[in-house]
């Protein structure tokens, strides 16, 4: 006959025991496996068979990036200034994958939507740090026909950051595969097509300069797309000057080109040190969010069980429930413990986001004929360039309506 003190060892160990087995269970459920991308393939950049006629060559505008921060202020690893950073940088990137096609006239990083181009990308930064990118890319011709409209996303590589191994941007599979996408669908396009791209798009820059002059020569339909209703003459004294005009505005846009291309230089070396500095963060927080609901979930589970137990009547189970609050108060300190860590971590990311957006301030870049000085933004400076070329073309124009008819040369 079992005698009463090994029944209540007995009782105590199953009900010990059984709050244990909870424990377990609870942490091995909770229990999250972090994955990393040991390696990742860059597609390559695909080029045209056949060689495209000059006049039927789309010139490209890559806008600046929306950096995305209304619906992302709160989100891990988004710091205004990086993004504002990233914003300016990543068109740069792609600017450079679509022109390696060769399939193009010429590609440039614009400040705005407002271009006079035959194709207009732009892209909102969806997610961006060292582990993962995600973009939502749409491409539209000067007709107002949507090319691309799509969302692209890759992570990179736990190897991406190796000095010996950096051949491309940790992300470079993005912008090539926009690249991509974009050839695929100019190679659906008809020459006619792609002349008549064109030649809307110089009449709705003539229009933003004179709207009066030419009037009547496009119209939308319900959908928005541009349709052409009557063409001006080719010696058009007007659409002569517009031309001068746009010549002269392609100059400005090249020259912003010189200062993308350094600002991209001088951002290089400390944004590739944070993304490879945010990458470990990425993974190391999430291990320590892991483990911190782990525990705090067997805490939970264990503190649950154990006043189960106190409740009892059952003197072993009361001991056990003891013994579990106990422990379980501890895996919930615990698991509080690992969340100020991992917001440590955080904290370390927004000194380097502040130390980034401080390399990055705006430059001084050289006109022909000046200097001028960016202390806004991009957008603001090239406003106040198009202000002066409305100016230019005006006073033109009055000197051309000045001139006797059949004297203008």
């Amino acid at each position: 006959m079992m005698r009463y003190s090994d029944r209540h060892r007995t009782q105590q160990g199953s009900a010990l025991n059984a709050v244990l087995g909870a424990v377990l269970c609870a942490l091995s459920l909770s229990a999250c496996v972090n994955q990393t991308v040991k390696s990742t393939s860059v597609p390559q950049v695909k080029t045209l068979e056949t060689e495209i006629a000059e006049t039927q060559l789309l010139d490209v505008g890559v806008v600046i990036f929306d950096p995305g921060l209304d619906a992302d202020d709160d989100a891990d690893f988004v710091y205004p200034g990086v993004r504002r950073a990233e914003a300016r940088y990543m068109p740069y990137l792609l600017v450079e994958a679509i022109q390696s096609s060769g399939a193009w006239g010429a590609v440039r990083v614009v400040p705005d939507d407002q271009q006079a181009m035959d194709l207009l990308v732009e892209a909102t930064i969806i997610e961006s740090h060292g582990e993962e990118l995600e973009l939502s890319v749409q491409a539209k011709d000067a007709s107002g026909k949507v090319w691309l409209e799509k969302a692209y996303e890759t992570k990179a590589s736990k190897y991406s950051y190796e000095t010996s191994r950096t051949r491309f941007d940790p992300f470079q599979a993005v912008y090539n595969q926009i690249a991509n996408d974009l050839l695929a669908i100019l190679q659906l396009r008809t020459p006619d097509e792609l002349a008549r791209i064109r030649l809307v798009n110089e009449l709705r820059f003539a229009q933003s300069f004179s709207p009066d002059a030419f009037e009547g020569y496009l119209e939308q339909d319900s959908k928005g797309v541009y349709q052409i209703q009557r063409l001006p003459a080719k010696d058009d004294p007007m659409l002569l000057r517009v031309r001068k005009i746009r010549e002269r505005d392609y100059l400005f846009i090249d020259t912003l080109q010189a200062y993308y291309a350094s600002f991209n230089g001088q951002m290089l070396g400390p944004y590739q040190e944070w993304r490879k500095q945010s990458y470990d963060e990425a993974i190391a927080l999430q291990e320590l969010r892991a483990e911190s609901r782990r525990r705090l979930i067997a805490g939970a589970v264990a503190v649950a069980a154990g006043i189960a137990g106190v409740a009892s009547d059952n003197r072993g189970a009361r001991s056990a429930g003891n013994v579990a609050i106990a422990g379980g108060g501890y895996l919930l300190k615990s698991g509080l413990d690992k969340r100020t860590e991992a917001d440590i971590h955080v904290q370390a990311l927004e000194e380097l986001g502040l130390s980034l957006e401080s390399e990055i301030a705006p430059q001084v870049i050289e006109l022909e004929d000046r200097s001028v000085t960016l202390t806004g933004t991009v957008r603001d400076q090239y406003d106040q360039w198009r202000e002066l070329l409305r100016e230019i073309y005006q006073a033109e124009v009055g000197e051309l309506e000045s001139v006797p008819q059949g004297e203008e040369t």
